[in-house]
């Protein structure tokens, strides 16, 4: 069974971004809609479904956002481990000595096309799919596994972030100590809010 389409939209306007996902869902029998603002100030609208509802959906979006859409991805058969990654269950952490990979954007939109990109290109677990909130609008996900599928995944995030990428970056084997910071918080408040006093 194909994995259902999905596409996003990415608003500079709020209330451009309501009106439009109000146009999305009324123009399409889309399966799923979801909405709402992330940092600095942008709003987004994801809808998944068939591919035909979520291209339709994605063209009422875009009349309607007009000028006001920064970024945005349809992706006809998205990666189930992309899901996953953006629902946040069960991220999947390094083994010891395996390689990370990070790939930073810009939007929201890029990271979700990036991600599906480099889990489809090698053997990689996504381990994080970060998305805009505490991030500036930027968005980040870090890839795991062998050096060499980490490499050639992120290859493929970088080509099909394009000029939305912010940075790249491959360490062949993450220090545990790095890993145990990325995974018990990722902002550094929380993280420094875990130390406990005299440890």
């Amino acid at each position: 069974m194909a994995n259902p389409a999905v596409g996003l939209l990415e608003f500079s306007s709020i209330a451009r971004g309501i009106v439009s996902g109000d146009a999305m869902v009324k123009r399409a029998p889309v399966a799923s809609a979801y909405a709402g603002t992330v940092h600095p100030g942008k709003y987004l609208v994801l809808v998944a479904g068939d591919t035909a509802s979520v291209e339709e959906a994605m063209a009422a979006g875009r009349e309607v956002g007009a000028g006001m859409v920064l970024d945005a991805v349809f992706l006809a058969d998205i990666h189930p481990d992309v899901v996953t990654a953006m629902l946040n269950e069960d991220p999947t952490r390094p083994e010891s000595g395996e390689a990370l990979g990070v790939v930073e954007t810009s939007t929201t939109s890029a990271v979700i096309d990036a991600a599906d990109a480099g889990v489809k290109a090698a053997d990689v677990a996504v381990g994080q799919l970060r998305l805009s909130d505490g991030l500036g609008g930027k968005g980040y996900v870090l890839f795991s596994g062998v050096v060499a599928d980490v490499e050639a995944a992120v290859d493929a995030a970088v080509v099909r972030a394009g000029s939305q990428l912010v940075e790249s970056a491959v360490i062949a084997s993450l220090h545990e100590e790095i890993a145990d910071n990325l995974w018990t918080a990722a902002r550094f408040l929380e993280r420094i809010h875990t130390h406990e006093v005299g440890a």
